[in-house]
């Protein structure tokens, strides 16, 4: 491939007419074909109470991927730290690592609400988001890639489901751990160095001394970015989910970032959610499924199962629909290998982007495999 690695996000997509048990097949199936076809790293998201989604939980689907393949890493994008212990993670991994040695990334994400959190050091205290801001002209980067304006999931995170998912996931009477006090937990367990404010150590076997690349997820410049500067960790930026702010992440991660043991420079790679086929109309044929399923997390639902093209066809769209998902919609990258291999290199370069990630959904899992392959040739001859 190119200089710049690609990888797959997978959230285990369950298409309309289909069981999660396929999902989960067509998912071990993709990984073994990224193997094949180069891709850096395969991660699985992690969602819930999703009727189109079976991605619930990444160390299950991960365990089962490894057995599958050989020499691709496989990882987390992202563990949602907001319902998990910090020992209860390294365990989790720590098992798989133990028979496939090498090969996990284990990727943090924040979640369930945001819980009090160390302010910043004043000299982050908004610059970055500032200067991410002015970088933008008439919704576009320096070098053209789409930033649309910010999307608001104040209705998401105040509507019922919302509330049940917190509440199944998270026991009442235990609010969630600071995330920066998890990530600390997480890399002490990792190193064996972790110590309670008593003096015990704790030491997580397997897990401890294991060879786990831990990554930070974020859409912001928030307190995902400064933990993963601050830490000296490889952070992932949420292109996919906030385009909005993928300029405002990577530059507070930057901005934070102090060298350590593991890296002596920023690492960054940025998500893209992509369809590719072998001419523009196809690929858009086969991405028409994506403004109703988007739609579906928008509007507090949960995800659908995936619409074919006719069944997204079919559906009657509102202004307000179109206004909830337009940011998503605009920043799809959708169309020949050229022509998607051509906006990822503007993504890649708008973030300097040390990596780029590639999400891909379509209804067919023969049309999502080809996706990917198409995408490989034409990135390996650049």
């Amino acid at each position: 491939m190119a200089s710049t690695p690609l990888a797959v996000l997978d959230l285990v997509p369950i298409s309309s007419g289909s069981t999660a048990t396929q999902a989960l097949r067509n998912s071990i199936d993709l990984a073994r074909q990224a193997e094949r076809l180069g891709y850096a790293r395969y991660w699985f998201a992690e969602h819930h109470l999703n009727p189109g989604v079976a991605g619930t939980s990444p160390a299950v689907v991960l365990a089962l991927t490894a057995a599958a393949t050989s020499t691709i890493r496989i990882g987390s994008g992202a563990v949602q730290m907001g319902h998990r212990t910090a020992l209860s993670t390294v365990e989790e991994f720590g098992l798989v690592d133990a028979l496939h040695p090498g090969r996990l990334d284990l990727g943090l994400g924040r979640s369930g609400g945001k819980p009090p959190a160390p302010a910043p050091e004043p000299a982050l205290v908004g610059t970055t988001a500032a200067v991410a801001t002015t970088a933008v002209v008439d919704g576009r980067a320096p070098n053209g890639l789409k930033i649309p304006p910010p999307f608001s999931f104040a209705h998401l995170i105040a509507s019922p489901r919302f509330a049940l998912q917190k509440t199944l996931l998270q026991p009442s009477a235990a609010p969630p751990q600071n995330y920066t006090e998890q990530v600390g937990d997480v890399l002490a367990l990792l190193a064996g160095t972790y110590v309670s404010a008593e003096g015990e150590p704790a030491h997580v076997i397997p897990g401890e001394g294991a060879g786990i690349e831990v990554w930070i997820l974020g859409s912001s410049g928030g307190e995902s970015a400064t933990v993963a500067g601050r830490n000296g960790l490889r952070f992932a930026a949420n292109y996919h989910v906030s385009p909005a702010t993928v300029l405002e992440a990577v530059a507070g991660y930057r901005a934070a970032f102090r060298p350590s043991t593991e890296l002596d420079r920023p690492y960054v790679s940025v998500s893209a959610d992509v369809v590719v086929a072998p001419d523009e109309a196809t690929a858009r044929e086969l991405a028409a499924g994506y403004g109703p399923w988007v739609l579906s997390i928008r509007t507090a639902q949960g995800a659908i199962p995936f619409p074919t093209p006719a069944e997204a066809r079919a559906y009657a769209w509102s202004d307000d629909d179109r206004a909830l998902v337009a940011d998503r919609i605009a920043t799809q990258f959708v169309g020949s290998p050229t022509q998607v291999a051509d906006q990822l290199e503007q993504l890649r370069d708008a973030t300097g982007a040390d990596e780029l990630i590639v999400t891909t959904i379509t209804h067919d899992h023969a049309d999502r495999v080809r996706s990917y392959a198409l995408l490989a040739e034409e990135w390996d001859r650049r």
